[in-house]
């Protein structure tokens, strides 16, 4: 399944509100900096802590978008990642390789609390992705 994913400057929360006001959609999920697991590979500011994570708006039956704030400015094209959920480790680890060449990784490819594998990066192409694996 592919889900856009936007990156915001702070403002997400804010966004969402005005997306469920457009489309008349229904929040899946809204969840906070605040929320995460204690740890020393991750801290988060305390200025962060109510910054959107993840959300999920569901604005279609079938159509979600998905969202969170970004903890560094974001230019306008770093605002779309496309959302790639697989069904495999296999196949995430086959398009990540293929993907990562000559591109940028923002988050590498591994197990996290909430998925098995979890990653983000910019293809050559300047195209940013995110890849999880349930």
């Amino acid at each position: 399944m592919i889900k856009p994913y936007l990156m915001f400057n702070r403002e997400c929360e804010e966004a969402f509100k005005l997306y469920i006001e457009a489309f008349g959609g229904e929040l899946i999920a809204m969840q906070k900096y605040s929320e995460l697991p204690s740890s020393p590979d991750f801290p988060v500011e305390e200025s962060d802590k109510e910054l959107v994570l993840h959300s999920q708006l569901r604005i279609t039956e079938n159509g979600f978008i998905m969202g969170s704030d970004s903890k560094r400015e974001l230019n306008d094209s770093d605002k779309m990642v496309v959302s790639v959920e697989l069904d495999s480790e296999e196949k995430a680890r086959k398009a990540w390789n293929i993907l990562k060449e000559d591109g940028s990784i923002h988050m590498d490819l591994h197990e996290t609390f909430f998925a098995k594998l979890h990653g983000s990066l910019k293809d050559k192409f300047g195209i940013s992705w995110m890849f999880t694996v349930n």
